[in-house]
């Protein structure tokens, strides 16, 4: 097929690097504009998506909006026989929507109607859910409201959002694949809005661990919020974030460090820290941690 390919973060990657494989002609990617990064921060970094494209050697165009009507013509004037969108991160016109002759399809990391919206992976793990997935949807002028053409699940069981992330990716890549071989005979199933939730943007507000919380729920928060923006708590001054931690025994004041391997106190049980991150600094194991950071048993945690 002819597709225009629409996707910036390295979750679009895989699905975009799979219609490559899959033989499929994709004349055009669309990204977002460099950011200033670099270790100065002010190089013009490309997104993933354009890096792959450009080593693809396929057409990378990189608007800031696709309001205008030269914007929109130029999509036009692809022809596409339909677009595949992963994580593009702007909104699409209808005139967009409408313009190729299949229209757009996106791959949503999640099992929809149940998280629409900016982070459903980080949203699916904090909530708790036993199981995640993707979804291939017919997109419409709604926030994630399509009709479905496919999905496929995956249980989260103790996986991070970065590990899902990379994950949901892989799987999202290959049921687009197949959902464009059968796209004929694929029957769009309509949402059930009442079924559904909304996966708000991660705030960095969030991300100050509440010790007046269940372990589970700390655990599910530490683990929703890894590797980005990090779970993180005070230690003399300095943040510290933690990217995989477990439940652990023991009771005691909310915070409070309970035993020499650093176990922590919640509102109800307790949590004992696997990976830790020290501002500017790799992450470490808890051995590797303690050897530089001595926490006394009894200390308050913030």
């Amino acid at each position: 097929m002819r597709i225009i390919f629409m996707g910036s973060p390295d979750f679009a990657v895989p699905t975009l690097q799979a219609l490559v494989d899959a033989a499929h002609e994709v004349v055009c990617v669309y990204t977002q504009p460099p950011r200033p990064g670099g270790r100065r921060g002010k190089e013009l970094t490309p997104t993933p998506v354009h890096q792959r494209a450009s080593d693809l050697g396929i057409e990378v165009r990189h608007p800031k909006s696709l309001k205008s009507a030269d914007e929109q013509a130029a999509f036009a004037a692809l022809e596409a026989d339909v677009a595949v969108v992963a994580a593009y991160g702007l909104i699409l016109p209808q005139a967009v929507l409408d313009a190729p002759v299949n229209g757009c399809l996106n791959v949503h990391a999640s099992i929809l109607p149940r998280w629409r919206g900016a982070a459903p992976i980080h949203r699916a793990v904090m909530a708790g859910d036993n199981v995640t997935g993707v979804t291939i949807m017919q997109m419409e002028a709604g926030l994630d409201t399509g009709p479905m053409l496919a999905m496929a699940r995956t249980p989260i069981e103790t996986k991070t959002t970065g590990e899902l992330t990379e994950e949901l990716a892989e799987l999202g890549a290959q049921l687009m694949v197949g959902t464009l071989r059968d796209l004929k005979i694929h029957v769009p199933i309509a949402q059930d809005d009442a079924d559904a939730t909304y996966a708000a943007k991660i705030d960095k507000a969030e991300a100050r661990v509440d010790w007046d919380r269940p372990a589970q729920e700390v655990v599910r928060h530490v683990h929703g919020l890894s590797p980005f923006p990090g779970a993180w708590f005070d230690l003399a001054g300095q943040r510290v974030k933690l990217l995989r931690v477990e439940e652990a025994e023991g009771t005691g004041t909310a915070g409070e460090v309970l035993d020499d391997r650093l176990a922590i106190a919640c509102r109800d049980g307790a949590i004992r820290p696997i990976e830790l991150q020290r501002a500017g600094k790799p992450k470490m194991d808890l051995d590797t941690f303690l050897r530089g950071n001595a926490v006394s048993e009894g200390s308050i945690l913030q």
